[in-house]
């Protein structure tokens, strides 16, 4: 007679456990290994899994794991952020593009993802295997079955981008990316208008300046020959600078007003305000002000980028006082009678103007 003894409670309870987290948690690659040609662009599709009620809060792909370090996100390496393009969603799909491929690109990508749950995080395992190989084939002036066949052509599809592909600031980092079909694989050279400026697949500029602005193309080039890509524009936004004023003509006359001209340097153009030292409220805007008064006058140019304001001038308006003084005599009307009619009128001109420049003179 053969006794079995029964398992103890505990075990059957971890065994349970381990059931329910196999059959809820998981990814599952599309391909297991992915052969691409170099400078081509690879699509790893996958979609993952995870008990019901959890939250998703980051997903990101890594390669190349090792156990007891952190598990890095190749969109914050840099040989990978202007390449990895994530597809997916928090959800169910952790599908990624990885373009420009070469051969130190070969390596095992993982797929990670984390929830809302303390423990619960998981790394899909094994992962996806990337080969990458060129395209070679050669060709005889006959081709029949069994012989070994070559491809050459020149380069094409010669395109540029640039990242960020948004509004460019003075002071940002900027790359520009130049991709290409060829084989052999060409050689790229950047121009800057008709200026040679670089070499490389990949252009970059830290700390980008105004300087920087203009017309960006490269040349891919083979031994069967060199193709342009279309330029590509650089516009560098940046704050107010340089700004002054200028007087049209003296900065003091006599009863007229004096004109000032605000000039600035910024992209995009700058709107004007201008001042009177001691007040805080604009007195004008535009270009040119005109000033009716003495006074310290100062301009402020400014937009969304920033503000600088000019140096003050010093304008001098001087009243004047001009009297005209009229009489006029009629003399006797015939039969009617002699009548003097004295009219004497006084004309102030400018009146109001001059007492207000006098006052501010004192």
């Amino acid at each position: 007679m053969s006794v079995r003894m029964a398992p103890p409670l505990a075990l059957i309870f971890l065994i349970l456990i381990h059931g329910v987290s196999s059959a809820n948690w998981g990814v599952n690659y599309r391909h297991s290994h992915i052969c691409a040609l170099k400078d081509s662009s690879v699509i790893m599709s996958c979609t993952y899994t995870y008990p019901t009620g959890y939250q998703i809060m980051k997903v990101f792909w890594t390669k190349n794991p090792v156990q007891g370090e952190k598990l890095r996100d190749l969109s914050k390496n840099p040989e990978y952020s202007q390449r990895l393009q994530y597809l997916g969603d928090k959800q169910k799909n952790c599908t990624i593009r990885l373009s420009h491929v070469t051969q130190k690109d070969e390596h095992m990508y993982y797929f990670r993802f984390t929830t809302n749950v303390t423990d619960g995080k998981w790394t899909g395992n094994p992962g996806v295997s990337l080969t990458v190989t060129d395209l070679q084939v050669e060709a005889p002036e006959r081709v029949t079955e069994g012989h070994n066949v070559s491809l050459t052509y020149p380069p094409k599809s010669v395109s540029v981008s640039i990242s960020p592909s948004g509004e460019i600031v003075e002071g940002d980092s900027v790359t520009l990316s130049c991709s290409s079909d060829s084989n052999p694989p060409a050689e790229i050279s950047w121009f800057k208008g008709e200026t040679f400026v670089g070499s490389g697949r990949i252009y970059s500029i830290s700390k980008i300046s105004s300087d920087h602005s203009g017309e960006y193309k490269c040349k891919s080039r083979n031994k069967h020959g060199e193709t342009y890509s279309d330029t590509m524009t650089l516009n560098v936004m940046y704050p107010p600078r340089n700004v002054s004023v200028s007087i049209n003509g003296s900065g003091e006359v006599e009863g007229n007003s004096v004109t000032l001209i605000c000039s600035s340097d910024s992209n995009p153009p700058a709107e004007i305000s201008w001042f009177k030292e001691n007040q805080s409220s604009a007195v004008g805007s535009g270009q040119s002000f005109s000033a009716l008064q003495s006074g310290h006058f100062y301009c402020e140019a400014h937009n969304q980028h920033g503000s600088q304001r000019s140096d003050a001038v010093t304008v001098t308006v001087k009243g004047r006082l001009v009297i005209l003084h009229i009489s006029m005599v009629c003399g006797a009307c015939g039969a009617c009678g002699a009548a003097i009619f004295i009219i004497t009128m006084l004309i102030v001109y400018d009146m109001c103007v001059w007492y207000y420049a006098m006052s501010v003179n004192e």
